[in-house]
């Protein structure tokens, strides 16, 4: 299981909250300049689970995705410019459901060059505790 430090999590929640408020294709320029204050890999991982989620609604009007936890079931494999999630899980409408991702951007990381997903099972109610899967 990947442990994330207190304040890096608390800033990527943060983030997600304000990236999940637009749409990809409408990103401002204060979150723009927000991501850009990141680390490199941690805007890798912020813009990608910005833009799964995004595409999860947008292509599946039964989904209104929240939350992604790219860690749930595995370590992602973060490449310089990619991350491959296979062990992925995402929230919709308080249900959490199994994900596998790969996205790679541009090398700022701000743009989204490619994404593929597949969306898996829901997981039960009485596994989210021992995934970090919350409500």
């Amino acid at each position: 299981m990947l442990l994330v430090p207190p304040m890096k999590k608390l800033c990527m929640t943060a983030l997600a909250s304000v990236t999940l408020s637009f749409p990809a294709s409408a990103m401002d320029n204060a979150l723009r300049a927000g991501l850009m204050k990141l680390d490199p890999q941690t805007r890798l991982e912020q813009r990608c689970d910005a833009e799964v989620l995004d595409r999860i609604t947008h292509d599946d009007r039964k989904f209104k995705a929240d939350r992604v936890v790219a860690y749930a079931f595995a370590t992602p494999e973060m490449g310089a410019d990619a991350i491959k999630s296979p062990g992925a899980a995402f929230r919709s409408k308080g249900q959490w459901y199994r994900l596998k991702f790969k996205c790679q951007t541009g090398p700022d990381h701000m743009e989204v060059l490619q994404l593929r997903y597949r969306i898996g099972d829901e997981i039960p109610e009485a596994d989210w505790a021992k995934y970090n899967l919350y409500d």
